[in-house]
């Protein structure tokens, strides 16, 4: 079998919930003004999951349309990469059942926990698998943050969603498709700007624990924003230099969609030109984390199919610290 020269985005798809919660419920509950979080934040609105759908459910919907987008026969798809930070269970994994319940009776399957950056990580990994074994891979991104949010808590309870993305990779001989240049990072001096603090092995759960330990915390809005533009900014750089590129070269930006004042600070930060489109899904989906970015490459895709020899710059950032950026040729 010859080795394949890279890889190529070959299906897209997305699902949120049917569930969508409109900002003035929130407003309401902490006694903001109307209009402000959409101010603050770009959201209009957010979808959250009914009781009883789980991650796999989003994840499914979304995974299976990128398949029937990509055209690819499903005994075909090799890896399963599912990119989340609230899966089904602790143990097992959700990605086996995930492959199983799409009828994908020959790929391995893997959960990857990267935050809000999990979807880039998981897009590189599969990449490096489609260059080396010559086969396609799915990548589903996706969370069901509603279920960690704290309701005492403002900043998480505004911002967090539930959705899913999913993108198939498959090989290719044309050196200008796939992943052109890509950069991770990490800061884990800032480990706990964002967290659940209890759950995991250094705070197992026992019953005098008190509940909100299990809910999300973001104390420092500020400082996350801030390290989110640096880390976002810096991984975009050094993306585009690893493909030989500049940022005069990029035709769609593609941001986490944490705040849409960050797009901004990030567009400035690169340079971006002007005829350079800013993909925006926050407004009517929020923050689902890790499933940001697919579900915005699935959404930009059916408004303005992307032409061939397209360039666009993915980046994020989130807990952990983790950042990352991706340059993709299509």
């Amino acid at each position: 079998m010859k080795q394949p020269l890279s890889s190529r985005l070959a299906g897209f798809g997305h699902f949120a919930p049917l569930n969508r919660v409109e900002n003035a419920i929130i407003e309401d509950q902490f006694g903001l003004a109307h209009g402000w979080i959409e101010r603050r934040t770009g959201i209009k609105a957010r979808h959250w999951a009914e009781p009883g759908e789980t991650l796999t459910d989003l994840a499914i919907k979304a995974g299976a349309q990128a398949l029937d987008d990509s055209n690819i026969a499903r005994g075909d798809i090799a890896l399963t990469v599912l990119a989340t930070s609230t899966p089904d269970h602790l143990l097992p994994p959700s990605a086996p059942l995930l492959a199983y319940r799409l009828g994908l009776p020959n790929s391995g399957a893997i959960d990857l926990a990267g935050a809000c950056s999990g979807f880039l990580y998981a897009l590189i990994l599969a990449d490096g698998f489609v260059r080396t074994q010559g086969k396609p891979a799915l990548v589903v991104a996706g969370n069901i943050l509603s279920r960690r949010i704290n309701p005492e808590e403002r900043a998480s309870s505004v911002v967090f969603a539930d959705a899913a993305g999913a993108v198939v990779l498959a090989p290719s001989n044309d050196p200008d498709t796939g992943l052109l240049g890509v950069d991770v990072a990490a800061d884990g001096s800032h480990y706990d700007l964002i967290k659940i603090p209890a759950g995991g092995g250094a705070r197992p759960f026992a019953p005098d624990i008190d509940p909100r330990e299990f809910m999300m915390a973001m104390p420092d809005g500020k400082k996350v924003f801030a390290n989110a533009v640096h880390m976002m900014t810096h991984c975009a750089e050094r993306a585009l230099e690893r493909a030989q590129l500049q940022a005069s070269d990029i035709d769609r930006f593609v941001p986490h969609q944490a705040n849409a004042r960050i797009f901004g600070a990030v567009r400035d930060n690169l340079g971006l030109p002007h005829n350079c489109e800013i993909i925006q899904t926050i407004g009517e989906y929020g923050n689902s984390s890790a499933g940001t970015i697919a579900l915005s490459l699935s959404v930009a895709r059916q408004q303005k199919s992307f032409a061939t020899g397209e360039r666009l710059l993915l980046t994020a950032a989130g807990a952990g610290l983790t950042g990352a950026a991706v340059v993709v040729g299509l």
